[in-house]
């Protein structure tokens, strides 16, 4: 199977590109390099022991994506994750992300036209579920509403946009993996997680204390209705955030589908930095600080869905995602990145 990955420089799309060619198939890169790196995608080909061709554009040019994809034959399917995903920088810039995000998608269905191709993986996310505090979080649950962010909300009007463009042709299967809190790196210690700026999740800011980048770690809410005070997630290594991606690109069908990718055991903001010591042996020290607006005490996933469809189910936990992220932290192989 040939795959085209939009937005396949990046941390999940790296990682997902290495278990398209462990799995036998033949992945295709397009990305822009706004969050990602040129010497990623040289690691990215070495692990895969395979020639990974890859356009530097972003997907939205389509006349220069459509010429790419014509030199490589049929492409069989898509996996989307071109975009932009700083929740905060989505506050500050609401109209670049919904420019950006809804832009790539309507390209990517464009591209999916004129190529002919029927079969689309679109990276979501456990955002859409917004301000819900029915946990765990289900596929059945009620999408969209009381979302905080212009990111969150973008993830959901994609979701929306797909489901019509299924609803138009029967022939189109679409998998939407609402996948939750994508951490570690590949065990090699090569690429990893090295966002461009100031961090936005949790574990790249861990890290960054661990290694003396930032003096501490800032806990917000310590006064959640959970077992220490702060924040519960379901945290997922990106190695099994990977082999999802293969599995859904893996199904055929037609129709719109969306699948949770999570381990269904929450661990709380405490719980990773505690994690992120005994992978390291250093000391994190943090502070405590306002709960942020918007954020709900406690997010994890119902993964019953993704392993009844896909057979697909975390294999990795915490402590895995810990351990691979520090050793990809000491190797000074993000030092390198270009």
């Amino acid at each position: 199977m040939r795959v085209l990955l939009a937005g396949g420089g990046g941390f999940i799309g790296s990682h997902t590109a290495i278990a398209l060619a462990s799995a036998g198939h033949s992945p295709l890169v397009v990305d822009d390099l706004s969050n990602s790196h040129k010497m990623s995608l040289e690691r990215m080909a070495q692990l895969a022991g395979v020639d990974i061709p890859v356009l530097v554009a972003d997907v939205r040019n389509e006349t220069l994506v459509s010429e790419f994809l014509g030199r490589h034959g049929s492409i069989d399917a898509v996996i989307h994750l071109a975009g932009l995903k700083a929740v905060a920088e989505s506050v500050a810039q609401p109209e670049l992300y919904y420019g950006v995000n809804i832009g790539c998608t309507l390209a990517v269905l464009n591209l999916m036209k004129r190529h002919s191709i029927k079969n689309l993986v679109f990276s979501s996310s456990a955002t859409v579920y917004g301000s819900s505090e029915l946990v765990p979080h289900s596929e059945e649950s009620r999408a969209g509403i009381g979302i905080s962010n212009p990111y969150g909300k973008t993830k959901y009007m994609i979701e929306e946009i797909l489901r019509d463009a299924c609803a138009a042709d029967d022939r189109l299967r679409v998998t939407a993996l609402r996948y939750f809190n994508p951490v570690g790196a590949h065990p090699s210690g090569l690429i990893g997680e090295n966002p461009k700026g100031t961090p936005n999740n949790l574990l790249p800011i861990v890290a960054r204390v661990a290694t003396g980048v930032l003096d501490e770690v800032t806990v917000f809410g310590a006064d959640y209705p959970t077992a220490d005070g702060t924040g519960v997630r379901d945290y997922i290594h990106v190695q099994d955030v990977a082999r999802g991606h293969v599995r859904a690109a893996e199904l055929y069908g037609s129709g719109f589908d969306a699948i949770n990718l999570g381990t269904g055991k929450p661990a709380s903001v405490l719980d990773v930095i505690r994690a992120y010591r005994e992978a390291s042996g250093v000391t994190i020290p943090y502070r405590t600080a306002d709960r942020r607006p918007g954020d709900v005490p406690v997010s994890f996933a119902d993964v019953a869905k993704a392993e009844r469809l896909l057979g697909w189910r975390a294999e990795l936990n915490l402590q895995d995602a810990c351990r691979d992220d520090w050793n990809w932290q000491q190797t000074g192989a993000q030092d390198h990145l270009t």
